[in-house]
C-alpha cells in the first residue's frame, strides 16, 4: 500500500464527509421556515442550489472547474457553507449554506468526470467512505451530526477541512488525460434513467440510512413487543452498510436482476412488516443500497455531467418533496394525492434503480468499466478497506462509549406514590431560530421533575428534519425509558413517551383523520412503584376539520373509558376549553379537568382519573419550541375505592408541603402570560391543591 495512496484517500475522505454534512444540513433549513408557517414560505426556491452542475453544461466551465485553483476555490465555498452554522441569523444560515451546497455539487462534478482515472477513483471512494465516516460521527453524537451540534463541534470540522483545503493546495490535482482510449471501449448508457437511478439511489441512501437508528424506528410498535432497540440494533446496520461497501467489489451483483429483486423485496419487507421481521429486511435493504453504489457511478459518469446530474438531483428533489407531502398533504397543494403513500415513493425508487441499471447499452466486453472502477495500479484496494475498518471500528467504540450500566436507574423516592408527568410540543428539537435545543431542552425536562413526559412533533427521523433519533438522544441524556411511536413509515409529526418507571404496555394509534392530517396516539401503562397508571397521549390534527376533531375526540374518550387503572389524559386537542371536542374526552372519558378555571388553554391539556391533584404549572417555552411545557403533580390514593380528591386551589407554596413544589428554578407564580427569554412560570401557575 502506497502511502501517497492512502494519504489521497484520507483527504477525499474528509472531503466526502464535508459533501454529506452539507447534503443532510440544507433540507431542515429550507423545512424550517414552512414549518413555522405552516405553508409553503418562498423559501424552498434555495434548493435551487444543488442545481449548480447546470453550469457545466457551458463550453469550458467543466475544464475551469477542474483547475486546481478553481477547485480549491470551490471546496473553501464548502467550508463557508459548512461555517454557516456559526451564523447569527437563521436567514444568513441560509443563504450561506445553500451556497456551499452548490459549490459542493460542483467540486462532485469536477471530481467524478475528471479526465484522470487516479483521481476519479480516489473522489468516488471519498465519498463512499465519507458516508460511512459521516454515519459513524453520528454515533459518537447519539444520532446527530457534529458539523451541526454545537459552535465547537462545527469549529472542529471547519479545522479539519481547513487542512485539507490547504493540502489540496500542497499535493496538487493531477487532470491530464489518461482514459480517452478507455473510453472508446464502451457505448453510453440511456442518460435520462441512469440519472433518475441515481437520484434515486441518492434519496435512499439518505431516508435509510443516514443513520443506523433509523431502520428501529421505521418498525417499531408498543410495548412489550417494541421491536429492535435503536442502541442495540445499531451496530447490526453499521456492520451491514460497510459490509455493502466491502461488497460493491463485486460488480456482477449490482448488474443481477436478481440481486435488485432480493433488494426490492426486502424494501417491502422493512415497509410492512413489523419489528424484527421488518428490520431483517432493513439490513438486506442496507447491503444492497451500498453495494450498487460504484456502478451507478460508473454508468452516470459516462453520461454528460450537466444534463445528467441535473436530472440526478431533480429527481432527488421530487422524492424528497413527495415524503414531505405525504406527511404534510394536509398544508400543500395536491396533497390528497400523495397522503399516507409512502407505497408510492418506495415503487418509484426501485423502478427508477431498475432503469438505472439495466436499461441502455451495456458494456461491450467484460472487466473493470471505464471510469470509477479502483485500478489496482494506482489506487490498491486495501486502502480502501483498510479505512473501511478503521471507520467502521470508530463506529462501534462510538457504541461502546455511551455505553451506561446504570441507564434508568434513578434515586428511590421518599414518597413513591406521588409523580408529575409533562406534556410539550417539541418541535423536532429545533429551536424558534432553527438552531438544535437539545441540550437546553433536556436540561429543562430535567428541571421539572418531571416522571412520565410526552413530546409532540418528536419525529425527526426523516430526511427533511435531519434524520436525528430525538428518543434515543433524550432517553440517554435523562437515563428514562422510551416509547418512541408510532413508527416513521406511518406518515405522522410523531408522539415519544419518555418515562422513568418501565413502560409495561402500550399501543400506537393512528386515530380517525378523514379529511385532514394523520394524527398520532399512544396509550401506555407505567409501572409507578408497584402501582399501574395508565395514560393516553396524543396530537389531534389541525383545527380546521370538524369532522376529524370529532371523531379524533370520540376515539380518545373510548381509550379513557375503558382504562381499568387511574389515568392521566396529555394531549393536544386543538380545541377550546368547553368545546364539544373538550366536553366529548371528560364526559365520555370520565376525566377530570386538572384545573377547569383556566380558560386560556387551546392545544393542551392534562385530565385525569383514580388520582389525587396536587400541583400544575405551565412554563413558557423560552424560545426552545413553539408551545408552553404543562406539568401536572398526582398522587396516588392508598384505596382506590375510597378517597377524597384535592377540592381548594391555593397560589401560595407556604401553604403545601416543602416537597409537592415546583422547582423554583422558574421563579414563582405569575399572573399572565410571559414573553421570556428562558423558561418561566406563566399563565397564572403554579397553582397547588389541597384536601
Amino acid at each position: 500500500m502506497g502511502f501517497d495512496n492512502f494519504h489521497s484517500l484520507l483527504r477525499e475522505t474528509m472531503n466526502g464527509f464535508l459533501f454529506w454534512s452539507l447534503m443532510q444540513g440544507l433540507g431542515p433549513m429550507i423545512w424550517f421556515y414552512p414549518l413555522n408557517e405552516l405553508e409553503l414560505s418562498g423559501y424552498e426556491v434555495f434548493v435551487l442550489f444543488y442545481l449548480t452542475p447546470i453550469t457545466v453544461g457551458i463550453p469550458l466551465v467543466l475544464p475551469l472547474i477542474q483547475n486546481k485553483w478553481i477547485l480549491g476555490l470551490l471546496k473553501f465555498g464548502i467550508l463557508c457553507g459548512v461555517s454557516s452554522f456559526q451564523a447569527p441569523t437563521t436567514l444568513m444560515r441560509l443563504i450561506i449554506m445553500a451556497c456551499g451546497s452548490g459549490a459542493a455539487m460542483l467540486v462532485l462534478v469536477a471530481s467524478l468526470w475528471s479526465p484522470n482515472q487516479k483521481t476519479r477513483t480516489t473522489s468516488f471512494w471519498g465519498l463512499m467512505l465519507g458516508l460511512m465516516a459521516f454515519i459513524s460521527s453520528r454515533i459518537w453524537f447519539t444520532s446527530f451530526v457534529p458539523t451541526w451540534w454545537t459552535n465547537q463541534s462545527n469549529s472542529v470540522v471547519l479545522g479539519l477541512g481547513a487542512i485539507t483545503l490547504v493540502d489540496h493546495f500542497i499535493s496538487g490535482v493531477d487532470n491530464s488525460d489518461d482514459t480517452s482510449s478507455q473510453i472508446k471501449k464502451y457505448e453510453k448508457p440511456c442518460c435520462l434513467f441512469t440519472s433518475m437511478g441515481f437520484g434515486s439511489l441518492l434519496y435512499l441512501t439518505q431516508m435509510c440510512f443516514g443513520e443506523v437508528s433509523l431502520l428501529s424506528r421505521w418498525v417499531v410498535t408498543g410495548y412489550p413487543d417494541h421491536g429492535p432497540q435503536p442502541y442495540t440494533s445499531g451496530p447490526l446496520v453499521l456492520l451491514a452498510l460497510s459490509f455493502g461497501v466491502y461488497m460493491s467489489a463485486c460488480r456482477f451483483m449490482a448488474t443481477s436482476k436478481v440481486w435488485w429483486l432480493l433488494g426490492t423485496l426486502s424494501f417491502g419487507v422493512l415497509y410492512y412488516l413489523p419489528t424484527y421481521q421488518g428490520f431483517a429486511g432493513g439490513l438486506v435493504l442496507a447491503v444492497y443500497t451500498m453495494s450498487v453504489w460504484p456502478e451507478m457511478i460508473d454508468r452516470l459518469t459516462l453520461c454528460p455531467p450537466a444534463r445528467s446530474l441535473v436530472i440526478a438531483i431533480l429527481t432527488y428533489l421530487v422524492q424528497i418533496f413527495f415524503s414531505v407531502w405525504t406527511t404534510a398533504f394536509n398544508f400543500v397543494p395536491g396533497g390528497v394525492y400523495t397522503r399516507e403513500h409512502s407505497d408510492y415513493l418506495i415503487f418509484s425508487i426501485v423502478t427508477c434503480l431498475f432503469l438505472g441499471l439495466f436499461i441502455g447499452a451495456q458494456k461491450k466486453e467484460s472487466g473493470p468499466t471505464a471510469l470509477v472502477t479502483v485500478d489496482k495500479t494506482k489506487m490498491p484496494s486495501s486502502s480502501v478497506n483498510l479505512l473501511l475498518v478503521l471507520i467502521t471500528i470508530a463506529g462501534l467504540c462510538g457504541f461502546a462509549a455511551r455505553y451506561d450500566r446504570q441507564h434508568n436507574i434513578h434515586p428511590a423516592k421518599t414518597h413513591p406514590k406521588e409523580f408529575s408527568a409533562a406534556i410539550w410540543t417539541y418541535h423536532f428539537g429545533y429551536d424558534n431560530r432553527g438552531w438544535p435545543s437539545l441540550e437546553r431542552s433536556a436540561s429543562l425536562l430535567n428541571d421539572t421533575g418531571a416522571d412520565f413526559i410526552t413530546l409532540l412533533e418528536s419525529d425527526a427521523s426523516k430526511p427533511y428534519l435531519g434524520n436525528n433519533d430525538l428518543g434515543m438522544w433524550l432517553g440517554e441524556k435523562l437515563g428514562m425509558y422510551v416509547d418512541f411511536g408510532p413508527s416513521t413509515r406511518d406518515h405522522t409529526w410523531g408522539n415519544l413517551i419518555l418515562s422513568k418507571y418501565p413502560i409495561v404496555r402500550s399501543t400506537h394509534h393512528l386515530m380517525p383523520s378523514p379529511h385532514g392530517e394523520v394524527a398520532p396516539g399512544i396509550t401506555a401503562t407505567v409501572n409507578y412503584t408497584g402501582t399501574l397508571v395508565d395514560f393516553v397521549v396524543a396530537h389531534m390534527g389541525n383545527d380546521v376539520d370538524p369532522l376529524d376533531r370529532k371523531q379524533q375526540a370520540n376515539f380518545l374518550a373510548s381509550e379513557l373509558h375503558k382504562s381499568e387503572n387511574p389515568v392521566v389524559f396529555l394531549s393536544y386537542v386543538t380545541s377550546k376549553p368547553f368545546s364539544a371536542e373538550y366536553n366529548q374526552i371528560i364526559k365520555k372519558g370520565r376525566v377530570k379537568d386538572i384545573d377547569d378555571t383556566d380558560l386560556k388553554r387551546w392545544c393542551e391539556y392534562i385530565m385525569y382519573r383514580g388520582l389525587i391533584r396536587l400541583g400544575y404549572a405551565r412554563l413558557s417555552h423560552g424560545g426552545l419550541s413553539d408551545t408552553e411545557i404543562q406539568v401536572g403533580k398526582f398522587q396516588i390514593p392508598e384505596d382506590p375505592e375510597n378517597y377524597k380528591d384535592n377540592k381548594k386551589v391555593t397560589i401560595k407554596p407556604e401553604n403545601v408541603d416543602k416537597r409537592l413544589h415546583f422547582n423554583s428554578r422558574f421563579g414563582s407564580f405569575f399572573g399572565s402570560h410571559g414573553y421570556f427569554s428562558d423558561n418561566r412560570f406563566h399563565m397564572s401557575t403554579p397553582k397547588y391543591f389541597l384536601p
